[in-house]
């Protein structure tokens, strides 16, 4: 039980720390937040609403791994590093990738609450 209570004060620190430090955690945290009762409005089923607020959760997700990356890449050089700036660049297409995933599922989903489908 303390290893959990350990783990969760360490995650809450992490998640902390990002969101003083990132302003793409912060705007992603008020995505979350937004997407609760969009989800609501624009999901038909309650099964879509939650893919809904889940793909917004795996971009807030995939933010995080890259700026982990990002921040132990400055850790290692702040000199200009042709591999470190190719992986930096690898992980800010993850969130690309993750973002335009999330705009389809909600378009469909919109799509679908008109009656498109």
């Amino acid at each position: 039980m303390l290893r959990f209570w350990r783990a969760t004060i360490n995650s809450r620190n992490g998640l902390a720390f990002a969101i003083r430090s990132e302003q793409a955690i912060r705007e992603e945290v008020v995505a979350l937040a937004l997407s609760l009762p969009l989800a609501w409005l624009v999901g038909a089923t309650v099964m879509r609403r939650v893919e809904l607020v889940a793909t917004v959760v795996l971009v807030l997700v995939i933010e995080l791994l890259n700026t982990a990356i990002e921040k132990l890449a400055d850790r290692l050089t702040m000199d200009h590093d042709p591999q470190i700036g190719r992986v930096k660049d690898m992980g800010s297409a993850a969130v690309g990738v993750a973002l335009v995933m999330a705009g389809v599922f909600w378009l469909f989903a919109l799509a679908e609450r008109m009656g498109a489908f």
